[in-house]
């Protein structure tokens, strides 16, 4: 239950607290599944995650979809690219932007860490029902509209 106005703050009550723990949990403990067997940070396994959906994205493309910070998402690209996991492609339309893409490598580590993530994401949820899923995933997307506002 959220606080009521003019109540002390309850930071085991605060939404924003609370999403952010919980997002860090779940983050941590899938990680912990990949970390370690394919020498993947978080960071650098969401910009493989966002990668994978496909489309070349701009390292600052890649701030906006992940909302991680600007430094986080360089650094990671920088590992990804020595790991030769990324490729980075001048943009034949603006010399200014560079593209980042999969490397063929970087592909096939997609390819492996995808199952483990959805495993993750299985487990996570199975006691929740089909209902509860789709008003988790209402209110997610409700939350999403009111910080666009």
């Amino acid at each position: 239950m959220p606080c009521k106005p003019n109540s002390p703050l309850l930071l085991q009550r605060f939404l924003p607290y609370r999403l952010t723990t919980l997002s860090n949990k779940i983050s941590q403990a899938l990680a912990a599944q990949y970390s370690q067997r394919f020498d993947l940070s978080i960071p650098e396994w969401r910009i493989l995650a966002v990668l994978g959906e496909g489309m070349p994205l701009s390292a600052a493309e890649i701030v906006q979809r992940t909302a991680m910070d600007k430094v986080a998402v360089s650094r990671a690209v920088k590992k990804l690219l020595d790991k030769q996991r990324l490729e980075k492609n001048q943009d034949s339309s603006d010399n200014r932007r560079f593209a980042l893409s999969l490397s063929e490598s970087g592909q096939a580590l997609y390819e492996e860490v995808v199952p483990i993530a959805l495993e993750y994401e299985r487990r996570l949820i199975a006691e929740l029902s089909h209902d509860e899923i789709e008003n988790m995933d209402k209110l997610f997307n409700h939350l999403d509209n009111v910080i666009l506002k």
